[in-house]
């Protein structure tokens, strides 16, 4: 009988696959062995061709629902002299040396746990860490490979035999679960007493005056507590979340103003779609989004008459929502048989952290940490190896007419599958197109680590990303792993949670890197560490421009090649140019080795440097001053500041002192809503941006032609002049205009400059696909109306759909770029 030696690659770990791989081999009668490697997955198999055949098939076409195959690599063995077999076995795992594998992210409980959580007659019934091979924790725990029990934070809870006889069975759900566990062997979850706080009696109330209550009526304390105004620090999947009362005004000032969060908007949970509903708009695609295994936040368009407390979001039209994702949080959601309160509609869910710190993971750091932010604790026993923050995504408002390479072979899969079923191509392709419009802006739970796929080999490689919204990339071969959100790196706590990922994923994947890419800023924290680290091991280290990278990030998640060069429009707040000013609203020519700047927004003075990004004022008045527009008091970013802080800042304008000079679409933004008196401070990033997004009225649709928006015309010195713009914003705000109908002018302005500079440098340069990446083009709107004109003219757009298009996909860019040279 023929033998094949097969080796998959992939997510095939964590996922089910082995006894997947054990039952379909079973059913088919055929005998041989499944193993784990470092490696991935192998398999050596006996039986008639045909019957092998059938399998193969069977190993794409059915595999688990959590399983993704990269390659399958099969072999035919010479029979004589081979081992023979008389079973189908799985094997215990092999560790080889230098082999890696892609990781399972963690995933959100699966429909199975969580009926069994709450069925009276399971011996799992209100467990907070009940899971399967379908659910639960993976990269949060996981602290070697291969990916098995003792190489995760579950080692130090042996197996009740119960637990174990579930463990060992190839046809259980839970064969090999590695974080399975019961209320009998497994981890604890308790509530304790803030005794450092000044509610310490207050907690007490809720817990019959015991320091630390357990199991139910720990999560029953929970709930009332809740209920009745107070914050709590709850340890979940990645790390703790303070929680209160979403709709409780009161409890939500007052965590502002513990965790010092002026403005910045909440994450929400609720506890199902018909909540969500209630408070908020959702589409079909946003349902979906909702519902999926990853359950990251998804920003929602609110409902007027939402109950939500308005200091959630001030001046925000949206809500962060996400649905449970844990045992623990379903329990929390739903009324405890011991609790004696009303169910939780709507929780706050903001991270365990006080503004730009790491979030507490640990135990005790969350006590010394989060003392003076929550009134009770809410603890577990279950380690949290890496600390990871919930991902952020938005849904695409507008259809594209490009798919990913990613896409490209999903669709080839799922229609070889359905050619048996008479399903139309045309159908496939509806199908999957409608149903992949998310747009992530954070990528961290339930995304990281999973790889982005290069289109090219790379060396073993660190790319150590940007200063905000940290992400960095580790490469090898064609797999790019890019990082869970590490956060601004601005203060020495993160730069300690940097190194902890960097060292972390290098053992994870086995890669010593043999060069390492960085960010041209001088004084960025990633920058300080890429140049030691490289001097300290001899390695080279090439440095990459920011705008640069936003583009080639782009063009990596959407498989091109680099063969061909793309327009690139990168628009964000800051990245340090070639020249030394600070860009930001560039459009370049660029393939992966190379770029060329085609056209950029003028120069403007950014009087007091990192100051203005705080005050939007300044920026207002360095373009009055740069139109040559009086300061005069009626308007709002001249009246900002007093007469004498104003003379400071026009001898900064005017000589150039302490105010570099920037391209930035980002500070265009900021400045445009100051002068329109949208806001003329901020405190967190592109605030003074979103709440003039928000500003976009029903009425601008009398707004869309292109008369009615506000010129930016390109110049002979390849810039593009906002002055014309500036202008017509003093006067329609002198005028009487509202706030929105100007809102309306400026985005449809923007995007139709956008179109008009990538006809001219199709005609010039003979490209026709256009990349948009940077910071800026989380503003839906700009987006949603540049794609339309862009496609409307016939051009091939390509956006980010697996990595941030802010900073937090930057190190994906860097990477691809630095390969590239490398290998000149």
């Amino acid at each position: 009988m023929p033998i094949r030696k097969i080796h998959v690659t992939g997510i095939v770990q964590g996922v089910g696959f082995r006894p997947f791989v054990y039952q379909i081999a079973t059913r088919a009668k055929l005998h041989g062995w499944v193993v784990n490697t470092s490696a991935g997955v192998e398999i050596e198999i006996e039986g008639d061709t045909a019957t092998l055949d059938d399998f193969l098939r069977a190993l794409t076409h059915d595999k688990p629902p959590l399983a993704r195959i990269d390659s399958i690599n099969v072999v035919d063995l010479p029979t004589n002299g081979h081992e023979r077999f008389d079973r189908f076995e799985i094997r215990e795992s092999v560790a080889l040396a230098g082999a890696f594998q892609p990781i399972s992210p963690d995933i959100s409980i699966c429909p199975d746990c969580l009926r069994e959580l709450f069925d009276p007659n399971d011996r799992r019934y209100l467990y907070p860490f009940i899971n399967c091979t379908n659910c639960g924790p993976r990269f949060t725990i996981i602290e070697d490979i291969p990916y098995d029990r003792p190489k995760t934070t579950m080692k130090t809870f042996p197996m009740c035999d119960d637990c174990a006889r579930e463990y060992h069975d190839p046809l259980n759900r839970r064969f090999h679960a590695q974080p399975v566990a019961c209320p009998k062997c497994g981890p604890k979850v308790w509530l304790e007493n803030n005794s450092q706080s000044q509610t310490a009696d207050y907690v007490l109330r809720f817990t019959h005056h015991a320091s630390r209550v357990t199991n139910h009526d720990a999560i029953a304390a929970t709930q009332e507590l809740l209920n009745d105004g107070a914050i709590v620090a709850i340890k979940g999947l990645g790390g703790f979340h303070l929680a209160c009362d979403a709709t409780n005004a009161n409890a939500v000032s007052e965590l502002r103003r513990r965790k010092l969060r002026v403005d910045k908007p909440f994450a929400l949970m609720m506890p199902d779609l018909a909540t969500v509903e209630q408070h908020c708009f959702v589409d079909a695609d946003e349902r979906a989004l909702l519902e999926s295994h990853e359950r990251p936040i998804v920003l929602l368009h609110r409902r007027p008459d939402s109950l939500i407390a308005d200091q959630v979001a001030p001046n925000n039209h949206f809500l962060g929502v996400m649905l449970p994702y844990t045992p623990l949080h379903y329990l929390l959601m739903n009324n405890s048989p011991s609790a004696t309160s009303y169910q939780l509609s709507a929780l706050v869910m903001t991270s365990g952290n006080l503004s730009e710190e790491p979030i507490a993971s640990d135990n005790d750091d969350a006590r010394e940490r989060l003392s003076s932010l929550a009134d009770a604790f809410l603890m577990h026993d279950r380690d949290i190896r890496t600390r990871c923050d919930d991902s952020v995504m938005r849904v695409l408002s507008v259809p594209l007419n490009v798919r990913s390479a990613t896409e490209n072979t999903e669709i080839t899969e799922k229609t070889n599958q359905l050619n048996t079923e008479n399903c139309s191509l045309n159908t496939v392709h509806r199908s999957l197109f409608t149903a992949r419009r998310d747009y992530p802006l954070r990528r961290s739970r339930g995304y990281a680590p999973f790889p982005v796929h290069l289109p090219f080999d790379a060396p073993p490689m660190l790319a150590t990303g940007a200063e905000l919204k940290n992400t960095f990339c580790i490469t090898r071969d064609r797999y790019a792993f890019l990082s869970h959100h590490i956060g601004d790196l601005e203060n020495y706590e993160t730069l300690k949670s940097f190194e902890d990922g960097v060292a972390h994923f290098e053992r994870l994947f086995r890669a010593q890197p043999q060069l390492i890419a960085y960010d041209l800023h001088p004084n960025y924290l990633a920058t300080r560490y890429a140049l030691d680290r490289a001097e300290r091991e001899r390695v080279p280290a090439i440095g990459v421009q920011h705008h640069h990278a936003h583009i080639a990030a782009c063009m990596v998640e959407n498989g091109l090649s680099g063969e061909r060069s793309v327009i690139g429009v990168a628009f964000d707040g800051t990245g340090y140019g070639d020249d030394g000013a600070i860009w930001g609203g560039e459009f370049l020519i660029a393939d992966y080795r190379n770029y060329r700047r085609a056209f950029h927004l003028d120069y403007v003075p950014l009087p007091g440097g990192d100051k203005a990004v705080r005050e939007p004022w300044r920026i207002a008045l360095a373009w009055l001053h740069k139109a040559k527009i009086e300061w005069s008091n009626d308007l709002a970013c001249v009246c900002a500041a007093d007469e004498q802080t104003r003379h400071v800042v026009r001898n900064q304008i005017e000589r150039s002192t302490n105010a570099p000079l920037t391209s930035s679409m980002g500070r265009l933004f900021d400045a445009v809503a100051a002068l329109a008196g949208v806001r003329e401070t901020v405190n967190y990033e592109a605030q003074a941006a979103i709440e003039f997004e928000n500003q976009y009225s029903v009425i601008s649709n009398q707004f869309s032609d292109q008369e009615d928006n506000y010129q930016l015309p390109i110049t002979n010195s390849r810039t593009i002049d906002p002055i014309p713009m500036i202008q017509s914003v003093v006067a329609d705000v002198r005028a009487g205009v509202t706030i929105g109908e100007i809102s309306a002018r400026f985005h449809g302005g923007v995007a139709a400059m956008v179109h008009d500079v990538c006809v001219t440098l199709r005609e010039r340069e003979e490209l026709n696909e256009v990349a948009l990446s940077g910071g800026v083009w989380q503003n839906m709107t700009l987006l949603a109306k540049t794609i339309e004109l862009l496609q409307g003219d016939g051009f091939t757009v390509y956006i980010h759909r697996q990595v941030p298009t802010n900073d937090g996909g930057l190190a994906l860019g860097q990477a691809a770029i630095a390969a590239k040279k490398f290998m000149i």
